[in-house]
């Protein structure tokens, strides 16, 4: 470890694995170090055994669940936009053949009624339309709304961001998106899907924002339909915790150095203020970057600041979630006024189909952002969808921001997992990084060659 490198990488979370990876790439010597004894970090998917050691210590898990090589469950909840960011880096470092993948099968919205004289009220959850012929079929709309929502999608596949001419009579640069559902006459229900299950906002804030932002958004989810099946959300075979085993792979193979069970004592400053490298009990290593997670960083001062919590909740089950067609996969999303709240609820669900649990039993995942002093309560929506649990496992964690970019000191801190259910937002704080550590964008262009490679 007493060495000298381009930069040192603290926690091998999906970030941070994947920033090693593009550091890598450039051509830099990588020092990637882990407090942990295997990789992933917060982003590690876990066998039974380390399971009930985290949740449960000293209980040994029930025998009818099999054995640990059975076992990969996610400590975040995420899938994979199929046409996304984190797409684009797996093809542009090779890192996606040593992956296996398949596609999520649904995506469902939950919308709440009162009911009426001929009607029950209640929640239900209904099958998310991403494009103008899925909307024609859609229950979630009434005829005449379908008519309407078709015409929307249409609009936005239509739209050029460079060519005005492509606009129709809205400044998408300058009037927020409620603008453009004003002008397709969209109801409350329809615009609460379109920005929540399409455009994948946790709130309503898009509302107020200019228009091509979630026009951007609403066309990423269209692109990815089809991409690599019928469904725009891909997962990876075995869990999440391969994507970061992968990218350490990839950095390993360019001459970066790993070392787990490796704790950091101290981040080093020179005197003019900017880092040098870091402390592992009586050794140093020294490099003019560093970069980590905001666990490394959270005993010091003026580094990161506190934004919020989350709670995610684990539910092991023996049966699809019920009324998604018997899916053995898929995500439901629950809009924050269907349920009176200020941010969504993220329902992701797996199954040993995809090699993260026993065959017949499915896993599911809540997460929200916590909005009172009771979380546990503010999943309960989300719970009641699930049907009978056999075991749940719930976590209540802080999130935590950058107090600054890392230009000024080049500590470069990545930002916590936020609670949606893919990861386009983990995906953009990488490349913010990556373009504040060498003040160019990443080339996210797929080449000729790579789009065959990808084929």
């Amino acid at each position: 470890m007493d060495e000298e490198y381009d930069a040192i990488i603290c926690g091998t979370g999906l970030k941070e694995c994947i920033i090693s990876g593009l550091l890598a790439q450039k051509g830099k010597k990588v020092l990637h170090l882990d407090r942990n004894s295997y990789y992933g970090a917060d982003c590690a998917s876990l066998n039974l055994t380390n399971l009930w050691e985290k949740f449960r210590p000293g209980q040994d898990p029930p025998a009818e669940f099999g054995h640990n090589r059975d076992w990969n469950v996610d400590m975040i909840p995420k899938f994979v936009m199929a046409n996304g960011k984190l797409v684009k880096m797996l093809l542009k470092t090779t890192v996606d053949k040593y992956l296996e993948w398949k596609t999520v099968e649904g995506t469902y919205v939950y919308q709440y009624s009162k009911g009426g004289f001929f009607s029950s009220g209640g929640g239900k959850i209904f099958k998310v339309p991403g494009n103008d012929s899925e909307a024609l079929k859609s229950s979630l709309m009434g005829l005449w709304e379908k008519k309407r929502c078709k015409n929307f999608f249409v609009y936005v596949q239509d739209i050029e961001e460079d060519n005005p001419d492509t606009w129709g009579k809205i400044d998408i640069k300058a009037q927020p998106m409620a603008d453009v559902f004003k002008k397709f006459k969209l109801e409350a229900n329809t615009i609460d899907f379109i920005g929540h299950a399409v455009a994948m906002h946790i709130n309503d804030n898009y509302l107020d924002e200019p228009a091509y932002l979630t026009i951007q958004k609403i066309k990423l989810y269209i692109d990815s339909i089809g991409r690599y099946g019928e469904h725009p959300f891909l997962y990876p075979i075995y869990g999440l915790g391969g994507i970061p085993e992968g990218f350490s792979r990839f950095c390993a193979i360019h001459g970066g150095t790993y070392m787990l069970n490796k704790p950091i004592d101290e981040v080093l400053f020179g005197s003019d203020g900017k880092v040098v490298g870091v402390k592992s009990g009586d050794e140093e290593a020294k490099a003019p970057i560093v970069i980590c997670d905001p666990s490394y960083v959270r005993d010091t001062t003026g580094n990161i600041t506190s934004v919020g919590r989350v709670i995610r909740s684990i539910c092991i089950l023996d049966h699809p979630i019920p009324n998604t067609k018997d899916s053995t996969s898929t995500q439901i999303i629950i809009p924050q006024k269907q349920v009176k709240r200020g941010s969504d609820i993220f329902i992701n669900m797996v199954s040993g189909g995809h090699a993260v649990c026993a065959q017949g039993l499915y896993v599911a995942m809540v997460s929200t952002i916590v909005e009172t002093d009771d979380p546990e309560s503010e999943i309960e929506p989300a719970l009641a969808l699930l049907g009978d649990v056999l075991e749940q496992f719930t976590t209540i964690q802080d999130l935590y921001a950058p107090a600054h970019d890392g230009t000024e000191n080049n500590l470069f801190i990545t930002t916590s997992y936020d609670p949606t259910s893919h990861f386009e937002s983990a995906s953009d704080d990488v490349l913010s990084i990556y373009k504040r550590i060498f003040g160019e964008d990443y080339d996210l262009t797929i080449s000729a060659e790579e789009g065959k490679e990808e084929e």
